[in-house]
């Protein structure tokens, strides 16, 4: 009995890039159909061109071509998250539709998963092609990750991946909205490897997501992968009230007791001022406590597993 792999799709105006990507599919179906069977899931995001009529077309010709089309534009993530809860393979392949994302490495993830691991991401090189800010915000983005997250991110790492059937349901159970997959999937852990790939030009088409998407998404992974924002000020309140605690004894001290054997002359105001910055730290680290509160909130509110299980021998 052949191996059923899924290939899930999300899809926005992308109608001049699909039967493309169709075309290169079938040819890998083809040089592996010994072994493993594909099934499509097309997943259009509320496309504005004619998107929907190709689609259409595919899935009236083959029925391994499944289509779902959602009622507005709800985003890549919840496309990819619709198609994840539809897929039935036994590996789940995720891969954008404009055609930067190879489909003749798909062999390679399928060998690479059949040899033990259970998530395979595509790695992306850079190409100096790419603007300065983009690759510059990148690296930035991925070294704040590593700073401040509490999940190890793979550097470049794409949306392009294949996941276990295991690592799929596990996914599936996860019920935050705001949801950043690539981010997700790495939280669950498992086996992971890597295929390094140089990102192919769009092949039609100009890029739908633009630098506010962008920012909103570097956003939303400092949020949910972390949170060291919400306790900033917590730590500022407690440097702030050390710091200016130990000023305001010196000047005590040396003013009021000592007579200001070293004539530093402080004067009233800048006691005053002193007194002042203590409160204000007093009040940040108030804030900071409650964020710890506020934290635990989030925490629960994602409603996360509280652990993930790959495997359980001699369990009826």
């Amino acid at each position: 009995m052949k191996i059923l792999i899924s290939i899930v799709i999300p899809v926005f105006n992308e109608g001049g890039n699909v039967p493309e990507l169709y075309r290169q599919l079938e040819t890998v179906a083809n040089t592996i159909s010994d072994k493993y069977e594909l099934e499509y899931l097309f997943i259009n995001d509320g496309s504005r061109d004619n998107s929907d009529e190709v689609l259409e077309s595919i899935a009236a010709v083959d029925q391994r071509a499944k289509y779902i089309e959602f009622s507005r534009n709800f985003g890549k993530e919840a496309a990819t998250s619709a198609g994840l809860s539809h897929a039935h393979g036994d590996a789940v392949i995720l891969i954008d539709s404009d055609l930067q994302h190879p489909p003749h490495l798909i062999p390679l993830f399928i060998e690479k998963w059949r040899n033990g691991a259970d998530v395979v991401i595509g790695v992306r090189s850079e190409r100096e092609s790419e603007p300065k800010l983009k690759r510059l915000g990148s690296y930035w983005f991925y070294q704040l990750m590593d700073w401040i997250g509490e999940t190890e991110l793979t550097s470049h790492a794409t949306d392009f991946r294949l996941m276990d059937r295991q690592v799929v349901e596990e996914f599936n159970r996860l019920t935050e909205r705001n949801r950043i997959t690539r981010g997700l999937i790495d939280w669950l852990g498992f086996r992971r490897d890597t295929v390094e790939f140089m990102p192919a030009k769009r092949f039609a088409g100009k890029p739908s997501y633009k630098w506010s998407q962008l920012y909103r998404l570097a956003l939303n992974s400092f949020v949910s992968h972390s949170l060291l924002p919400l306790k900033i000020a917590g730590y500022l309140g407690i440097f702030i009230t050390i710091t200016a605690g130990l000023t305001g004894f010196f000047i005590g001290i040396n003013r009021y007791i000592l007579n200001d054997p070293w004539g530093f002359n402080f004067s009233g105001p800048a006691l005053l001022a002193i007194f002042n910055l203590f409160l204000i730290g007093i009040v940040l680290s108030c804030l900071g406590l409650i964020a710890l509160y506020i934290g635990f909130i989030h925490q629960e509110v994602q409603n996360r597993p509280m652990y993930i299980s790959r495997r359980k021998i001699n369990f009826s």
